[in-house]
């Protein structure tokens, strides 16, 4: 399931919703030098959020083949600061379609969370978002030494944030069923409650545990609940009749 568009069109053009793509996809292609299959791995151990780092200051790591405890042991020279590697991990992405699905979710539900909150408070709300779902992934994987990078956790605080706002938008939705593909309008509580579903579900299976790899599905539940829980202290100017006006989108 793929959502390609909603139905409620916005009252300002989303500068920051645009600026934060632009940003991702400066990174992931220059300065990570990302293509198909990923970025150096180098430098996702360099500037990814490392929670063994985050929960052990001072400690740090930056080679490729050995994992940060046994970096940390040894005293190799380190990262950056571990405060900026969080920001940082916000703004990479781990391979093309990483990058590409978390674009396309941002660009369907950050251009009107972002209409309804202005500039500037979308920006205080989305770094929190992310800051707030690392905390939760760390929080879980106290000790892990694997480095977590991506703009998911702040996208799911927005993902939050709309379903609260618009609970009665629709949204196209790209349908795959086996082998039959097809394009269906759906309500978007259907579309966010399932993804935030399957996440619960996929933590769920993971036992909190991601040493070999793997999602980061406590830092999209915890960024959810963000943006669920403080959206209504952003965002003072939502479309409530965001219902009657605009066109419907078709059914194909």
């Amino acid at each position: 399931m793929l959502p390609l568009k909603d139905n409620i069109p916005t009252r300002r053009f989303p500068v920051i919703t645009v600026a934060i793509i632009a940003i991702c996809c400066f990174v992931y292609f220059i300065l990570q030098k990302g293509g198909i299959s990923g970025p150096p791995s180098g430098q996702v151990v360099k500037y990814g959020a490392i929670p063994f780092e985050i929960t052990h200051p001072g400690e740090h790591c930056q080679l490729v083949n050995q994992s940060a405890i046994e970096c940390a042991k040894q005293g190799i020279a380190p990262q950056p600061a571990t405060w900026l590697t969080v920001f940082y991990a916000m703004f990479e992405h781990g391979s093309l379609l990483h990058i590409g699905g978390n674009m396309l979710f941002l660009w369907i539900f950050g251009n009107n969370v972002e209409d309804a909150m202005g500039r500037v408070r979308f920006v205080i709300f989305y770094l929190l978002g992310g800051l707030f779902a690392t905390g939760t992934h760390v929080l879980v994987n106290t000790g892990s030494e694997v480095p977590t990078l991506g703009a998911s956790g702040a996208i799911a605080a927005v993902l939050g944030g709309y379903a609260v706002l618009y609970p009665r938008a629709r949204v196209l939705t790209l349908i795959f069923i086996i082998i039959f593909v097809t394009v269906i309008e759906l309500p978007a509580l259907l579309v966010l409650g399932l993804w935030i579903l399957l996440q619960v579900a996929s933590a769920s299976a993971q036992h909190g545990d991601i040493s070999g790899g793997g999602v980061a599905y406590y830092a999209h539940i915890g960024g959810f609940l963000f943006g669920v829980l403080l959206i209504r202290l952003f965002a003072k100017h939502p479309q409530d009749d965001y219902q009657s006006g605009g066109s419907r989108i078709p059914v194909y």
